[in-house]
């Protein structure tokens, strides 16, 4: 018997950053305990598939509200410090950023949830506030190339011995058969957790993200308004996200909830960045060009993330699928660890929610 036969199966359904993220923590923590296959239809060459969110994402540390959640910040925090020490290898880019607020002023920004997360963190002064807005903060951040990140992630994966298999699973049953008897399987499918049958979550939406990727060297820090805040009511919203290397920067952008549309609107391009140029002035250099329009779906759910462990029973029945039968024929409860539901914060809460829902095979 070889010694990987001795290990547990794990089966992760989903090769975005939230699973391929799941896949780096079991390797570095459980090596001797599991083997791990990523089975998905999209992977992480296929930079241009419109079928999962993770290739169209800004990528960028930014604060989705200006509320503390405790579960928020746990992740967050964890996967900030973790893309700011990773820095030199060149995958993460440590930037300024400036957010406006149209509501917020000095007074409630100072003691803001994240202050002490982020990196150089101060409230602007008045001058530095452009007119319609009445407070504002500056920070470092960070930013990923999700061109050059997920390949980079899948890599290291392989160097481990994870196997990938490149294929669509339709039931929850079709992944524990893959698994085996004594597997484990962790849901890691995004948008997909709606349609997947047995998991069938209904609480999963769709957000619209329509954005620029434009070649602008001159932009060297990144800029926002808050989402939900001082936006259309057709869902626009304005910021920039300079790239690693290579001078690009993604200008952003649209967040149209329940919006399945991924074609992409000329009308909303122009204005999108008619806007962005009016607070980042160097766009306007005859260095910048733009590189392509591009429209992903942010893979959201109503409550938030769901990372939860799930005991389904095998063999697996559903009204959905007839005549289909697994090779597990015993009847027993098999594991699913459900990792889901993260709208536009999938990369920057990957490693801790990674981390929380590798933790749950404790439990197992």
């Amino acid at each position: 018997m070889s010694i990987s036969d001795d290990k547990k199966h794990i089966v992760i359904l989903g090769s975005g950053v939230i699973g391929l993220t799941i896949g780096h923590v079991i390797t570095t923590k459980h090596a001797d305990k599991y083997r791990v296959t990523i089975v998905a239809r999209d992977m992480s060459e296929d930079m241009t598939s419109q079928g999962f969110s993770s290739p169209w994402a800004g990528a960028n540390w930014s604060p989705f509200s200006d509320e503390l959640d405790p579960a928020t910040f746990r992740r967050e925090s964890k996967t900030f410090n973790k893309f700011w020490e990773m820095e030199s290898t060149g995958l993460t880019y440590n930037v300024p950023y400036r957010i406006f607020h149209p509501e917020a002023n000095a007074e409630k920004l100072k003691n803001i949830w994240y202050k002490d997360m982020v990196r150089d963190f101060r409230v602007l002064e008045p001058e530095e506030i452009p007119q319609g807005f009445i407070g504002g903060v500056k920070f470092s951040t960070i930013t990923v190339n999700p061109a050059k990140y997920l390949p980079w992630l899948k890599n290291e994966l392989l160097d481990r011995g994870v196997v990938f298999v490149k294929r669509q699973i339709h039931t929850i049953g079709e992944a524990a058969d893959i698994a085996g008897p004594d597997g484990i399987v962790f849901n890691a499918t995004g948008l997909g957790a709606r349609s997947l049958v047995g998991v069938e979550d209904k609480l999963v939406y769709p957000i619209r993200g329509q954005t620029i990727l434009a070649e602008a060297p001159d932009v060297k820090e990144c800029i926002a308004l808050p989402i939900g805040s001082g936006q259309d009511p057709d869902g626009k919203v304005a910021y920039a996200i300079p790239r690693p290397s290579q001078g690009h920067v993604i200008i952003g952008g649209t967040y149209q909830k329940n919006n399945w549309d991924t074609s992409v609107d000329f009308d909303t391009a122009h204005s999108i960045w008619e806007k962005a140029v009016q607070f980042l002035p160097a766009l306007k250099s005859e260095k910048s060009r733009i590189i392509s329009h591009n429209v992903g779906l942010r893979p959201a759910r109503e409550g938030g993330p769901r990372i939860e462990l799930q005991r389904i029973k095998l063999p697996f029945v559903s009204d959905h699928m007839y005549g289909v039968k697994g090779s597990i024929t015993e009847e027993k409860e098999f594991p699913v660890i459900h990792v889901y539901g993260f709208g536009g914060t999938g990369y920057q809460a990957s490693w801790g929610s990674a981390e929380e829902a590798v933790d749950l095979l404790q439990n197992i």
